[in-house]
Formats: C-alpha cells, sequence, structure tokens
C-alpha cells in the first residue's frame, strides 16, 4: 500500500489530504484545511499564492510518513517568473476585469473558429490567452509562466515544467497534436519562451528538500482532470459527469476532441485528461452563485435552506445561471431578482425561495449541458454521475436527475483527491494500469448515492422559457 498526499486547491478553500491506496482499499484523512479566494488590493483581484504554499507546506509536514505527493488546483491562473526564478507578481484571479474586451481583440487577429481549431477550448474571458495578452508589457521581464500547480511545485523541487491536463486549459495547447501552440501564441503577441516543458500526470516532477526528498508527482493538475479519474462509471456505461463545486464540469469522456462546428457553436471545451482522454463539457457557473448568496446573506444555515427550498414550488422563476452579471462576487439575490423583472418573471420571495431559483436553474443548466453534448457527439446518455462537493447537494442531486430525465449517482465527494491519490499509487507502483482499474477501486471503496428521475415538473416548459429569456 502507498501512502500519499493529495493537495487539493480549490477556489474557496484548500486541503492536504492523507490517502491511502491498495488493492481493495482507498482511504483519505484531512490533515489540514485552510481559506483560499480574491484578495483585493488596488484595483486588482489576486490570489495569495504565498499564503497557498505556506498552508501546503504546512500540511505535508503534518501528514507524516510519505511516499509521494502531489497538487491540484483550478485552471487557467498563473505565476509569471524573471530569468533567475523569482516570481514578479502575485497570480491575478480569474474573476477580475482585466481581460474586458480582450477575446474581442483577439478575435480581430484570429478568429474565434481558429482558436477552436487548434485548442478545442469553450470561449470563456478569463481563459490563460487572455490574460497574457491583457499583461502588455508586462511581459517583457517574463521568462517563465507556470499554472499555479507547477508554480507550487516548482518551489518544492526546484523543476519547472507544465502538467498536460491543466497546460490544456490555457488556450494555448494544441489538442491533437499535444504540445504548445507556439504558432497561435505568436499571433497575440505571447512569447514561445514563456511556455515551459510540458510533462504528464504520473511524472516524477523531483524531490522536495524541504521535505526530507519528498517525491513529488504531476498528478491530473487540474482538479476536474483527477475528478474524472474518481467518476465511478461501470465499463461499458453511456455516461456523463458532472465535477460540481463552485464550478459544474459538465460533459463527456471521449477518446479524441471534437472540434465540429456545432461543437464550437454549442461552446463545448476540449480539455485534456489522464491517460490520454479528453474532457469535453461545458462550464457551467456551478454552486458559485449559491455560496455568494450565503456570503451575501452572512449565513451558514445551508442544511436549513435547501430543507426549506425542497419545499418550495420548483421552477416558479429561473434564471441564465451562465449570464455574465453571475460571474464577479456581489449581490446575487439582487442579480436575480433583476433577471427575472427582465423576463417577466416575478422574483423570489424570500430566501429559500432565492435559492430555489438557484438549484433549478443550475439543474437546467446541468440538463441543457448533458443533452447538447450528446447530440453534438452523438452519443447516448443513460446516466448521469455528479462527483465532487455538490454530491453532497441532494436537492441539486434530484433536481439533476429531473431536469435530465436519467438517473444520477452521486459521489464519491472527494473526487479530486481521490484522482490525485490514484495517479500517485500508479506511478509509485500500485497496480491500476488504467482507469477501469481505477474507477473499480472508487466503486469498491466509495459510497456512492443513486437520485431517480420524477416526472413531476414541467423541466421542457421551463427549458423552453429559460430559451426566449437567453436569446
Amino acid at each position: 500500500m502507498k501512502r500519499v498526499a493529495a493537495v487539493d486547491l480549490g477556489a474557496s478553500s484548500g486541503r492536504v489530504m492523507a490517502g491511502t491506496a491498495g488493492p481493495d482499499l482507498l482511504r483519505l484523512a484531512e490533515v489540514r484545511r485552510f481559506p483560499n479566494g480574491g484578495v483585493r488590493a488596488g484595483p486588482a483581484l489576486y490570489w495569495d499564492i504565498l499564503g497557498l504554499y505556506r498552508e501546503t507546506l504546512a500540511g505535508l509536514r503534518e501528514a507524516g510518513d510519505l511516499d509521494g505527493a502531489g497538487i491540484d488546483s483550478w485552471a487557467v491562473d498563473y505565476g509569471l517568473l524573471d530569468s533567475r526564478g523569482a516570481l514578479l507578481g502575485n497570480p491575478v484571479h480569474y474573476r477580475d476585469t482585466r481581460t474586458d474586451g480582450i477575446p474581442e481583440n483577439v478575435a480581430a487577429t484570429v478568429s474565434p473558429r481558429e482558436l477552436y481549431d487548434v485548442t478545442g477550448l469553450q470561449q470563456l474571458p478569463f481563459n490563460t490567452l487572455y490574460q497574457l495578452v491583457a499583461e502588455g508589457d508586462r511581459l517583457d521581464a517574463a521568462a517563465t509562466l507556470l499554472l499555479v500547480p507547477d508554480l507550487l511545485n516548482y518551489w518544492l523541487t526546484g523543476e519547472i515544467g507544465a502538467e498536460r491536463t491543466n497546460a490544456s486549459t490555457t488556450q494555448l495547447y494544441d489538442v491533437r497534436a499535444r504540445t504548445w501552440a507556439t504558432s497561435l501564441a505568436a499571433r497575440v503577441g505571447i512569447p514561445s519562451r514563456l511556455l515551459p516543458p510540458l510533462r504528464d500526470p504520473g511524472t516524477v516532477v523531483g524531490t522536495a528538500p524541504e521535505l526530507a526528498g519528498l517525491p513529488v508527482i504531476a498528478v491530473g493538475s487540474h482538479d476536474t482532470a483527477s475528478a474524472v479519474v474518481a467518476v465511478p462509471a461501470e465499463p461499458g456505461t453511456n455516461f456523463a459527469y458532472i465535477s460540481s463545486g463552485t464550478w459544474s464540469l459538465a460533459g463527456l469522456e471521449l477518446d479524441a476532441p471534437e472540434l465540429s462546428d456545432a461543437a464550437l457553436a454549442a461552446n463545448f471545451t476540449n480539455e485534456g485528461g489522464v491517460d490520454g482522454t479528453i474532457r469535453f463539457l461545458r462550464n457551467v457557473m456551478g454552486l458559485w452563485v449559491l455560496s455568494e448568496t450565503l456570503r451575501g446573506w452572512d449565513t451558514s444555515d445551508l442544511p436549513g435552506l435547501l430543507k426549506a427550498a425542497a419545499a418550495a414550488p420548483g421552477l416558479a422563476a429561473v434564471v441564465d445561471i451562465d449570464a455574465p452579471e453571475f460571474l464577479p462576487p456581489g449581490d446575487m439575490p439582487a442579480r436575480i431578482a433583476a433577471a427575472c423583472r427582465a423576463s417577466g418573471q416575478r422574483p423570489p420571495a424570500d430566501r429559500p425561495a432565492v435559492v430555489r431559483c438557484v438549484l433549478d436553474s443550475l439543474a437546467l443548466a446541468h440538463r441543457r449541458a448533458i443533452r447538447d453534448a450528446a447530440r453534438v457527439t452523438g452519443r447516448r446518455v443513460d446516466v448521469v454521475h455528479i462527483v465532487g462537493g455538490g454530491a453532497r447537494n441532494e436537492l441539486l442531486c434530484q433536481l439533476t436527475a429531473d431536469a435530465c430525465g436519467v438517473p444520477v449517482l452521486a459521489g464519491p465527494v472527494e473526487a479530486a483527491a481521490l484522482g490525485n491519490v490514484l495517479v500517485q499509487a500508479r506511478a509509485l507502483g500500485e497496480n491500476l494500469p488504467d482507469l477501469a482499474s481505477m474507477r473499480a477501486l472508487v466503486r469498491r471503496t466509495q459510497e456512492i448515492r443513486r437520485y431517480d428521475p420524477s416526472p413531476d415538473d414541467d423541466w421542457d416548459a421551463a427549458e423552453a422559457r429559460l430559451a426566449v429569456l437567453r436569446s
């Protein structure tokens, strides 16, 4: 059995988990948890990357004897190093407004169709490419770009590199050739010197001198890539997945990228997965809207609100949860009320009704993403797996089953950490030759709950109403 540490960094919190993996054992224990989030300094929104590194080191020390450690985090954000390897400034948060108008400027040089044909990525205003273009002359002092997990790995080991699953989220990665798209980068003014050597999940990055030579292993360093490893799908099933947390990443696992005009029009992304797979998915705004709502209300009584929301009338009001106004921090209930009034709907009258509106709207977005993925690829979906923190939200899981019209299997909750552990265990010699064997171990050892669809609510009518709203 191998005992490793999974450092799993999310947009609102980070944790160091000790994981043990063996032939019939897959177990996690939380070692250290710490808050994360944007830090407003002057006009910009940053990440506290030094605080994250401090907490990572502390958690790894507290974990005790380990065979390895691996780091996964959110995508797209990065630090720039100068020629001496020094960080030039705190990474900017993807919710910062510095990329406003940048995608339109880039489109004048490289069309969305050209971008998609090379990178296969969904058009999102915070993609790394757009952030780098927004840097302007500040790139002149930079020698290397490192995404967040690669930056922390560098500080641990001194080794520079970029793990592929996260590199594939930058809009600077050729999804078919599995190399950096240097010609594309040059066309938009991004120097190729910034793009470090690529490495695969399972590669030993190096050892950490501050941690007695602990091996540091590249995992699926985009947390969704690690989470999809732990989707407990049965072989041969027609499954879709939703990695549910701050964002909902909803889609299918493919063997090759889907770069058709239909995929581009439906705004699907083709991100690299472990073992050369493709995560064909759409970013849905996710539980961010709910968590920001609770923050604005200054309440932590989510269980009570969910119970009351479950008793509230369903589909009384729905909003486009992916609308731009829901991306930045702020007063979500006021934005929801404004969206309802703009579309001729009565705004939610109380807090449970607001929560129900958010979750109904999110379930509709899940339905739209899953059905669009099936339509574009010509695949059937018979079951949806929800993994991540959203698997705890019983109301969301049931509403997603109802909206999609197929069973939902919810769990594991700690999917990203489990996928991180599994890739490390294989790299260290455990007999886990492929994703099927890893997923079989997840099924044998983790709790999974089934939600069957109910025909009670008219989701087709709600979808039609939402389509009018979106237009």
